[in-house]
């Protein structure tokens, strides 16, 4: 009940200060599964994403991998905790952080990723790590691919008083091919490729990165345009 309690006034609070400092534009929520465990993965370009997409989601058992350096700032890891997020060590396999995870997927709840595992410096995308493939094939979970644009350096614009336009598109679930423990290391890149190009083809050109002229992004956009 506490956390549900808590959830509704983050939801609220944040939803206040997103309204009053930006203009947010979102699409594909009729995408978002209602009754099943799936994972968000979103692109990373400001600390923005994860306050943003958990209110947009907007069910009580979303969660986030977190990395474990935020513990550092007493706020931001009461925040967390209290939001049942579940904190990452990117320096090592963090055999505790995926299987907790895992669990929370295969119990029915959703989980948001960043795939990258880092912000982007570029305000584009940057190569991913395969650690949400990974997960992805152990958890058995659909995905849903979330594009979040104009949130790069958001905070220079807000303090210089303009309500930057953020815009947010959810796009369909879909899965992955199982990985075949003999091609492990090709299946998890090919399967990590396929999560970054659905996430650009939900993004404008320019935010499309080292993705831009990948061969499966230019395969989904030609379906697109059927």
């Amino acid at each position: 009940m506490a956390h549900r309690i808590f959830h509704i006034i983050f939801c609220l609070v944040f939803r206040i200060l997103f309204c009053l400092l930006s203009r947010v534009q979102v699409t594909g929520k009729e995408h978002l599964p209602q009754d099943q465990g799936y994972i968000a993965a979103s692109n990373h370009l400001s600390v923005i994403e994860v306050p943003l997409t958990y209110c947009l989601i907007n069910r009580y058992d979303v969660t986030w991998l977190v990395a474990k350096k935020h513990r550092k700032n007493a706020f931001f890891r009461w925040l967390i905790e209290l939001l049942d997020g579940i904190w990452l060590s990117r320096d090592e396999i963090d055999t505790r952080a995926i299987r907790a995870a895992r669990d929370h997927l295969q119990s029915g709840g959703v989980l948001g990723i960043a795939p990258e595992g880092t912000r982007s410096q570029t305000g584009a995308l940057i190569e991913a790590k395969t650690g949400v493939a990974f997960l992805a094939d152990r958890a058995k979970v659909p995905i849903i691919p979330v594009a979040v644009s104009g949130t790069w350096q958001i905070t220079s614009e807000i303090l210089s008083l303009k309500r930057p336009v953020i815009v947010v598109n959810f796009g369909r679930p879909f899965t992955l091919p199982p990985v075949d423990r003999h091609t492990r290391d090709q299946d998890l890149q090919k399967n990590t490729d396929e999560i970054m190009c659905q996430i650009a083809a939900l993004l404008p050109p320019e935010n499309r990165g080292v993705y831009a002229d990948h061969p499966r992004l230019k395969e989904i956009l030609a379906a697109q345009d059927f």
